[in-house]
């Protein structure tokens, strides 16, 4: 079941499409995922607490979906948690785990409801990949996350190797963001049919307005 969705999702072809498919998808995520054995919070979890001190808040998780992330974050320290998603069926899932402070319809790649500088960290875990957000999405979460806090993201390969890689080492030349980590590459979903690997990528905002 896990696949058919994926294949919607993956082809959607407007921000309207993919919000409906994964509003379509919410009561059965979970358990679809679980069956295929998904990596990426997994991975994004073991990058927050390598690289952010346990009680920093706010943290934002953008793409928050059913609240896989958030439930966690809460019990590995991290206690205030706000999430965004674009889909309101998603959103209700998460609601209903009581593991957020706020919950926020939007988009990645459009301007999000915050101020600058709102967040000690954001995490982003399968959004930039096929189908959903590219490298567009970034400068938001370059805004609204502070100076030296930390944005960590699941990127897949083929995103990666497509301009993602490019557009952060401009980055980094222009001094907007420090990188601090890129993970080995790994499957998301190791028992799916799903084999495009991915990276975890760890970077920390300067505060610096430019942007390449």
């Amino acid at each position: 079941m896990a696949e058919s969705r994926l294949d919607t999702v993956y082809n959607a072809t407007s921000p309207g499409e993919l919000s409906r498919a994964y509003d379509e998808w919410a009561d059965s995520y979970d358990s679809d995922m679980a069956e295929v054995g998904y990596r990426h919070p997994a991975v994004a979890l073991a990058l927050v607490t390598r690289h952010l001190p346990t009680g920093s808040a706010p943290v934002l998780d953008a793409g928050a979906g059913t609240g896989l992330i958030g439930e966690l974050l809460g019990i590995l320290g991290y206690p205030v948690v706000d999430a965004l998603d674009a889909s309101p069926g998603m959103l209700e899932i998460a609601r209903g785990k009581h593991a957020y402070r706020e919950l926020h319809h939007g988009f990645l790649g459009e301007p999000l409801p915050f101020e600058d500088g709102r967040y000690a960290a954001a995490v982003s875990t399968g959004v930039f990949t096929a189908g959903h957000v590219g490298v567009e999405g970034l400068p938001e979460l370059f805004r609204v996350v502070r100076p030296d806090g930390l944005i960590v993201l699941t990127v897949k390969v083929t995103v990666w190797e497509s301009g993602f890689a490019d557009y952060l080492s401009r980055c980094e030349a222009g001094d907007v963001v420090r990188r601090l980590e890129v993970t080995p590459s790994y499957a998301s979903m190791p028992t799916g049919s799903e084999t495009s690997p991915c990276v975890g990528v760890v970077f920390s905002p300067t505060g610096r307005a430019s942007r390449p």
